[in-house]
Order: C-alpha cells, then sequence, then structure tokens
C-alpha cells in the first residue's frame, strides 16, 4: 500500500511521498527492510515506541507512525512521521481497510484454547486447494492480529487468523479487521477468565468476532457455548457438531487405539467415519472441527478422511537444543512463509547475541507463497542479509534455481533433503547456531535428527514465552518509571540463568542479580551486558566483580572496609555498590543505629560510590504480617532518607520482592525485584501466573508385578493386588525427593495422574498405571501446567523455590519460544 493511502486510512493529515510500504513494524528488534517500513510507535503501561524512532532512522528507517512529534525528531532529516492520536487504534484502522480490499473467503477462530493447532492443521488441510495466508504462530493479539492481516496480497485466495482476548471488549476491535466469513469457536475454558466475572460473559465477548459471518462452527456439547450462541442474534448459518442428535455434523461413535481414533459420524443423514492419527482428547476435538470446515467448503467425504489420516502434530514452539560440533540448533521445520521466517531469525539473533557462534540457516523451498518466485527469493535473500544470516543451504528445486541472489553470502543448494544429507555437508557445521526452516513435505526432521545432540529422557522443558508473560504482568503493577531487577541467581531458580538472564536483557529488564560472582562473570561471558548485583559477595571474589563490572551488596562495615581496600589497591574510584538495609528480617544488613557511622565511613573515601539502598520484606506475601510489613518498610525509609540526603547524587530505593510487588505496590519506590513470581508462583490466590518450567520424562519400561510382589530397595513397594507398574528415568539424584516414594507423590501420565510405588533410587522411580493406557516411550509429567510446582511442594511440606532449585544439572535444559 502506498504511504499516502495509508495515512488516509489512518487520519494522518499532510502530504506523504508516493512510497511502497510493505512491511508494519511495532517491534523496533525486528527491523529487516527499512525502505519499505513502516514504524507504529505505540505506547504501553511500560514501554513507549517513541523511544526507539531515533535508534531506528539511524538504520535507515524513515518512515514513522506517532501521536506525539517529539523534540529530538526535528533532528532527523528526511524522517516522514504520521501524526495520529492513538497509534495502535491506527495501526487496527489500517488492518481494517486492508481487510476491507479482498472478497475472499477469511477463516476466524477463537476460543479458550486449540486455536493455534485448528490454524495450522486447516493449512495443513487446505494448502493444495489455496493460496492461504496465516496467523503467524500465536499472534492473536491487539497488535499480533493487524499484523497478520496486512500480509495478504492480491495473490491471496483464503485468509486464516486466530484472535484472543483476555478483558472485555478487546474482540470489538478484532472483529473489523479479520471479518471473518467462517467462524470457528474451538472450546471454553478458564484461559484468562480473572477479567471476566463468569465463563458465559467470556463466551458472549469471544462470539462477537462472528458479528457478521457466513457460517459459525462450534461444538454444541458445550452447553455454554450453546447456550450463549441459542441466545446470540447471529444472522448466518450455525453448523454444529458434536454427539447430539440435532448438531449438523453428528458424532456417532469414538473408537480409540494404539494408532489414533477412529471416529464414526453423520451428515446430511449420511454416515461416514475419519480416523484421526492423536488419541488426545484434544486432539480429537481440534481435528473435528476441521472436518466441519471441510464439508462445509464441499470436500468429498473420502477424500477428507485421506487428509484427515496425513495430519501431524503442530510444534507449538521454536526450540533451542545442542547441536554436534558445538553448534545450537533452532528446529522450526513445521512450515515455511515470510512472515514465520522473519520471526524465526529474529528468535535466532536474539540466541546468537554475544555466543560468539556464527549465524547459519538450513531453508527450503518456500511453497504456496502467492508470489512469483523471483520475487520470493529476493524478498527471502533481502531478509538473509538484513538479519546478518552468515551461511544458507537451500534445499529444493525453486530456491536452488535462484541460488545467484544469496551470492553475498556462504551458500550450497541441493534439489532435495536426501541429497543434502548423502553430500556429507552437515558434517561442515561448527561452532555456529543453526536455524532449520522447512516445508513440511521436505522432512527436515531427518536433519535435526542428524544435526542435534542425542536427546535426553528427562528434560526441564523452559517456556521464554512465559518467562516475558510473567515479567510484563508484574511490570503491569508498577508506574512506567519504575525500574525492575531479576534475580537469576542459583541457576535461575534451576531454569537456567545464562538463556533467562538473555531473554529478560532483551525484554529491557533493567537490573539482573545473582548470589555469587562466579555466577554473573558467567552471565558477562555470554554477553549479558546489562547491570548485575552480586548479592553475596566474597572477599575472594573482589577481583572477578572488577574485571567483570558486577555491583556488589555491601551489608556489613567489614566488608565495606575489605571492598574500599581493595579499590584502593587497583585505583578505583566511584566503583558502584548497593547498602543492605536490616530493617527487621534480621539477616543481613546495616541498621538504624549504624546509619551515622555508614553515611561517615561512605563520605571519607572515594572509592565506592552507592547505586541503591535496599531492604528485603520478611512477609510481604501473607496479609497476616501487613503490620509487621509497614513497619519495616518505615524503618527502611528513615535509613534511606538518612543515605540520600548525606549526598547530592541520586541514589534509588527497593524493597519489594515477587510477593510485596504483587500485594503492596505502593512501596515500590524505584525499582522492584522478582524472583519466583518469574516462573509462575504467585502469592494471590486468583491469579493464574503462566508456569515457566516442566519437568517431564518418559516411560522406560513397563511390567505385571503379581499381587505379594514388591518393588524397589528395601521391598517397600508392596504389592497387595495385581499391578502394572511403569519404570521412568529419574530419582533423587535428578532432584525428584525420596519421601515421594511409596504414595507421598504422583506423576502425570497420559492426562492421569500415576502414584509413586516403592522408594525412589538414585535414577529412577516406578509408579502405578494399572488403570492407564499407557505405553513404553510415552512423555511423563513431573510438574507443569496441570501437576504444579506448588502441588509438589505441598506434598514434600516445603516452598516451591526447592522444588526448582533441586532439579539437578544433569537434567537437560530445554528452551523454547512459543
Amino acid at each position: 500500500m502506498k504511504l499516502n493511502k495509508i495515512a488516509q486510512s489512518i487520519g494522518a493529515n499532510g502530504k506523504f511521498p508516493y512510497v511502497d510500504i510493505n512491511w508494519l513494524l511495532t517491534d523496533s528488534r525486528t527491523l529487516s527492510f527499512p525502505s519499505e517500513s513502516l514504524f507504529f510507535a505505540i505506547r504501553t503501561k511500560r514501554n513507549d515506541g517513541h523511544r526507539y524512532i531515533t535508534e531506528l532512522y539511524r538504520q535507515n528507517l524513515r518512515y514513522f507512525a506517532v501521536s506525539e512529534i517529539l523534540p529530538e525528531f526535528k533532528e532527523l532529516p528526511g524522517a516522514v512521521f504520521l501524526q495520529v492520536d492513538d497509534t495502535l487504534a491506527a495501526l487496527q484502522k489500517l488492518a481494517v481497510a486492508h481487510r476491507n480490499s479482498f472478497q475472499i473467503p477469511v477463516i476466524g477462530i477463537t476460543g479458550s484454547n486449540g486455536k493455534t493447532v485448528v490454524k495450522e492443521w486447516l493449512y495443513q488441510l487446505l494448502h493444495a486447494d489455496f493460496s492461504i495466508v496465516r496467523s503467524p504462530r500465536s499472534y492473536n493479539s491487539q497488535i499480533g492480529v493487524p499484523l497478520s492481516v496486512w500480509a495478504m496480497n492480491e495473490n491471496t485466495q483464503l485468509g486464516i487468523f486466530e484472535a484472543g482476548i483476555s478483558e472485555p471488549h478487546e474482540m470489538e476491535n478484532l472483529q473489523p479487521i479479520i471479518c471473518p466469513t467462517i467462524g470457528i469457536f474451538t472450546n471454553l475454558g478458564d484461559a484468562h477468565q480473572e477479567n471476566f466475572h463468569s465463563l458465559k460473559q467470556k463466551c458472549e465477548e469471544k462470539l462477537k468476532l462472528f458479528k457478521d459471518a457466513e457460517v459459525l462452527i462450534y461444538n454444541a456439547d458445550n452447553k455454554v457455548v450453546d447456550i450463549s450462541i441459542a441466545q446470540l442474534d447471529f444472522k448466518g448459518k450455525l453448523f454444529s457438531w458434536g454427539k447430539g442428535n440435532k448438531s449438523t455434523l453428528r458424532v456417532v461413535e469414538l473408537k480409540k487405539s494404539n494408532k489414533g481414533t477412529l471416529v464414526s459420524l453423520q451428515y446430511n443423514s449420511k454416515d461416514f467415519s475419519v480416523e484421526i492419527p492423536f488419541t488426545d482428547d484434544a486432539s480429537v476435538e481440534n481435528a473435528l472441527q476441521c472436518v466441519a470446515v471441510l464439508l462445509y467448503l464441499g470436500i468429498e467425504f473420502t477424500e477428507i478422511s485421506r487428509r484427515i489420516l496425513l495430519l501431524e502434530s503442530v510444534a507449538m514452539r521454536l526450540e533451542v537444543k545442542n547441536g554436534i560440533r558445538n553448534c545450537l540448533i533452532i528446529n522450526d521445520s513445521y512450515n515455511s512463509d515470510l512472515n514465520s521466517l522473519s520471526i524465526a531469525l529474529d528468535f535466532l539473533n536474539q540466541q546468537a547475541t554475544a555466543k560468539n557462534l556464527s549465524r547459519s540457516l538450513i531453508l527450503s523451498d518456500i511453497l504456496q507463497s502467492g508470489q512469483s518466485p523471483e520475487k520470493l527469493y529476493e524478498t527471502v535473500a533481502g531478509l538473509v542479509k538484513n538479519k546478518n544470516i552468515q551461511r544458507i543451504v537451500g534445499i529444493g528445486p525453486d530456491i536452488s534455481l535462484h541460488a545467484g541472489k544469496f551470492s553475498f553470502l556462504a551458500n550450497a543448494f541441493f534439489d532435495d533433503t536426501e541429497s543434502f544429507l548423502k553430500s556429507g555437508f552437515i558434517h561442515d557445521f561448527k561452532d555456529e547456531i543453526v536455524l532449520l526452516k522447512g516445508s513440511r513435505k521436505f522432512h527436515f526432521e531427518a536433519i535435526s535428527t542428524k544435526i542435534e545432540l542425542i536427546a535426553h529422557e528427562t528434560t526441564l522443558e523452559v517456556n521464554l514465552n512465559a518467562l516475558v508473560d510473567n515479567l510484563n504482568y508484574f511490570r503491569s503493577k508498577l508506574r512506567p518509571e519504575t525500574k525492575v531487577m531479576c534475580m537469576v541467581k542459583a541457576f535461575a531458580y534451576g531454569s537456567g540463568s545464562v538463556e533467562v538472564a538473555r531473554t529478560l536483557q532483551h525484554h529491557r529488564c533493567d537490573y539482573l542479580a545473582v548470589a555469587v560472582a562466579d555466577e554473573g562473570v558467567e552471565l558477562r561471558r555470554e554477553g549479558i551486558r546489562i547491570p548485575i548485583v552480586v548479592m553475596n559477595p566474597e572477599q575472594g571474589g573482589f577481583g572477578l566483580i572488577f574485571d567483570n563490572n558486577l555491583e556488589p551488596e555491601i551489608y556489613s562495615f567489614r566488608l565495606l572496609d575489605a571492598f574500599i581496600a581493595a579499590a584502593e589497591r587497583l585505583g578505583i574510584t566511584d566503583y558502584p555498590i548497593h547498602i543492605k538495609v536490616d530493617s527487621g528480617m534480621h539477616r543481613l544488613g546495616f541498621e538504624l543505629q549504624d546509619m551515622e557511622q555508614l553515611i561517615s565511613r561512605l563520605k571519607s573515601q572515594q572509592q565506592v560510590k552507592v547505586r541503591s539502598v535496599f531492604s528485603h520484606l520478611a512477609g510481604a506475601d501473607e496479609a497476616k504480617f501487613d503490620t509487621f510489613t509497614k513497619e519495616q518498610v518505615e524503618r527502611y525509609t528513615a535509613c534511606a532518607d538518612m543515605i540520600s540526603s548525606a549526598f547530592t547524587h541520586y541514589i534509588m530505593r527497593h524493597i519489594l520482592n515477587s510477593a510485596g510487588t504483587e500485594r503492596l505496590p505502593q512501596y515500590q519506590f524505584d525499582m522492584v525485584r522478582l524472583g519466583i513470581g518469574h516462573y509462575g508462583i504467585s502469592s494471590i490466590p486468583d491469579v493464574s501466573l503462566k508456569q515457566v518450567c516442566s519437568l517431564k520424562t518418559i516411560i522406560l519400561q513397563i511390567k505385571n508385578i503379581k499381587a505379594g510382589e514388591t518393588v524397589g530397595y528395601s521391598r517397600k513397594g508392596i504389592v497387595e493386588k495385581d499391578k502394572r507398574i511403569a519404570v521412568l528415568p529419574i530419582g533423587y539424584a535428578d532432584g525428584f525427593d525420596r519421601k515421594l516414594g511409596n504414595g507421598v507423590g504422583e506423576v502425570l501420565v497420559n492426562e492421569k495422574r500415576a502414584k509413586v510405588i516403592g522408594n525412589v533410587s538414585m535414577d529412577l522411580i516406578t509408579v502405578d498405571i494399572t488403570e492407564i493406557d499407557a505405553a513404553e516411550g510415552d512423555m511423563v509429567e513431573i510438574f507443569g501446567e496441570t501437576l504444579t510446582i506448588t502441588e509438589v511442594a505441598g506434598w514434600l511440606k516445603t516452598i516451591p523455590y526447592e522444588i526448582l532449585t533441586s532439579v539437578s544439572r544433569r537434567v537437560k535444559r530445554v528452551y523454547f519460544q512459543e
């Protein structure tokens, strides 16, 4: 779209250049094509896009949608500003105008769960029939939806977009942007329930997406959904499916086996069946939504059955895994299109930052792009160049035909995956980060098998999106100017300090905190640049602190004198320190009676300079201690006032931890410190934070045990009746506490709970699966989304901190981004 037409669409006054804008940008870190991009400077509770305009200008971007013309913009010659009242509203208005220029079928999907899976499965099922544009990954927010719809072009024959909301009235903004002709309501659950007073209210809000749809597809077995739709003044056609006789598509029978689920169906008084290659209820439900869409589109029964049988699991996330010869592998080989390629390359750059690894891309032909191959691979080459990729391996006849467009970097091209594997080229990868990005037909899983290190059977999965979501939840409690210090001590509470720190730095955390200097050194070595506080500095580690620009907590005169002396020996002046005040917790820190002596000592030297004064609350997580907490704050404030008034420079204050930030934000001062809250543990009962860590393993072996026999050491697992048990490769050396043995602990096997039977061994446990349909190799959840860390802690009469930090380092950490 031309810039002048964009200006007209969003209500920006003035004369604007007649230039093409192909890319809309809301995140300054994702710039790819400066000359064709328009940046929307969006203001949120915690950030302001206007801050990054000068930075983007230096990267040759010239077109900006803003809500305010700042003084510094006058120093940007050639910059073009489209001024509007609200940049988010302008972005959405532009997407509406773009959507209205297309008269094609558009599928809109909403619901509590399953949106992304249904979207991706519909793409698998229909990509041979249509040139499709769909939401990249889970782009279903107020910003993500307009960016998704913008990707439609003159070659698009079908759009598939998902929409998510977290509070009332949000869907009213998304409805005209997607304006679906075919609506799918996946299901209704508790996700994002906190801002709705009932499930029915949330259901009614979501249904607003389908106001002008031609047809609405839904599961009539969900009574709240069925009733809400019946009460809806819906003008289009209702296409229900379910077990009821009145359903448009009736589910007659479900038969599950080891291979999948055979579903007998009836439609228009005709019987047919589909075999779904999954057995879990969620996948069956999602597949049946797709069957209904295919029927509505007029596809024959036999063809539907053939396509459904070919459905493949949807990789919902970008995983980072260790690879051969010191490589890191990012596996995104479940689809390939321009939008998802751009997102994956941004993730690659985020992971590669300061890792001293070169960047490589293994890319297949991009199918059904709707563009001519000439234009498509010219755009791909531009992306690759702008994202600083140093080597590309192209696989497929089309990309190979356009190999000349990639002559600016190291390259190799192969007609198919088999040719690449036979070439031996895979052995050239060393000390690099490699992104696998391939369309399904190229079977890149064969490449990932060769290039990834052997997978561990027991892993701690760390969801980096959930980490960021939790960070933003706490930020929403704060004033925009309040800083955030994130605790990454103790191996980031067991989740892996380097990856967590890198993610927090990328999302503009202000400070990090570690326990000892060695932890800070590791982060500096991995390219972490933001300030790092050492909470328990040791005199033997002062050299490491100075060498790596770490900032120590100082809590006693002995430590202060020793640190000043060490700085003086090195000729260091004004080195930043953080003064710890004991306001009532009675662990480390200076007390009120120490203030005069402390101030005198600080004023008598030039080696150190106080960066902040802080304290720690003893009972911020419990209301019964609120009176004591207030007393602590008063003692701390008295100390901080004395120190601040003694010096002319600005000294930060902070006292709140995660619980305090949630419950007592009035005491936020200049900064807060977040710890366990990052990882999904809230001090407020009704708040559901995202679970960041999931500990998983597999079933190694299944045995049938006769009554009267025993299981495990000391014959503690007494079998009173015939049982079927599963042996799992996790034990107390991995962090599975011995106290969880003999029926105390449980694990989740195929969504059902299985009690531990017998003693916990160093490397193995056994669980009772007598009543559970399971097979060797099945995944088992030790803790995660369903079986929470808090519940496991309750069995052991301890706190979630201990559960997380007890997961040993021999357990492989797998990081992913959804």
